[in-house]
């Protein structure tokens, strides 16, 4: 199979780094596929007009990645129209901030939902197929706080945790069958989120890091075109800091 025949899911891929990993992976050559959330169908259909502007031939598909049932309908729609999923980029994530304290289940639940149970909701109904094809690139989205941990960020820092747990596991059972699974561990990267910080906020960021910048979510995405490119076929269970040197491990 070459490379411009294989099919990339990108979850969470109209959010700021998705979209870079979107764009690097159609420039790489690859079928991609921007995945969203069903509330997000209009965000969706400017963000694919606006790709499509910008040369990037990318389609997009709602699914709510925190139910597994219609993660399986989402991918199964998938398969038909595109063909199995040959590279997996779990990106989706959210926020519910809180010390804990004040935590409610609520802003537990949905963030290990959508952060973490994700990854499994997602990799399982892509799994059996890159088995049968000894073949598959599975990249998991991470953070620093998922290593370091971080105030206020209990729930996200435990899903971030466990999605390199996932990660380890995996490769150990894909290994024999031509599977990678990695983990990207990004530090504070330049997002409208970000961006939308106060300055002074923004500053006192940029100081505790290293390189005295933000990372760019090109970065991002050049570490993800690596993890998934035929020359890392040996790479594998890994968990890669993108951090201007902020966690050191």
């Amino acid at each position: 199979m070459t490379t411009s025949a294989r099919v990339a899911l990108v979850t969470g891929g109209i959010g700021g780094i998705g979209t870079a990993i979107c764009q690097r992976l159609a420039s790489d050559g690859y079928s991609v596929v921007a995945n969203h959330h069903p509330s997000e169908q209009e965000a969706a259909t400017a963000w694919k007009n606006d790709r499509k502007g910008a040369g990037f031939e990318i389609d997009t598909i709602a699914g709510d990645v925190s139910s597994f049932d219609d993660c399986a309908k989402m991918i199964a729609a998938l398969k038909e129209s595109h063909g199995p999923v040959s590279v997996l980029v779990n990106c989706a994530g959210i926020t519910r901030d809180s010390t804990f304290k004040k935590m409610e289940n609520s802003s537990w639940r949905a963030v290990i939902d959508v952060n973490l149970s994700s990854v499994f909701n997602i990799t399982r109904n892509v799994w059996e197929d890159m088995l049968a094809a000894s073949y598959g690139r599975i990249v998991n989205i991470s953070s620093v706080n998922g290593q370091r941990g971080q105030f206020g960020q209990s729930n996200y820092a435990a899903a971030k945790a466990g999605m390199h747990g996932v990660t380890m596991s995996l490769a150990q059972e894909g290994a024999a069958k031509g599977i990678t699974v990695n983990t990207v561990s990004p530090g504070y990267i330049e997002t409208p989120m970000t961006l939308a910080m106060r300055d002074d906020v923004r500053e006192a960021i940029v100081a505790t890091v290293p390189m005295r910048r933000m990372g760019r979510p090109e970065e991002i995405a050049s570490a993800v075109a690596f993890l998934v490119s035929d020359d890392n076929s040996y790479v594998t269970g890994i968990n890669l800091q993108v951090n201007g040197g902020l966690f050191v491990h």
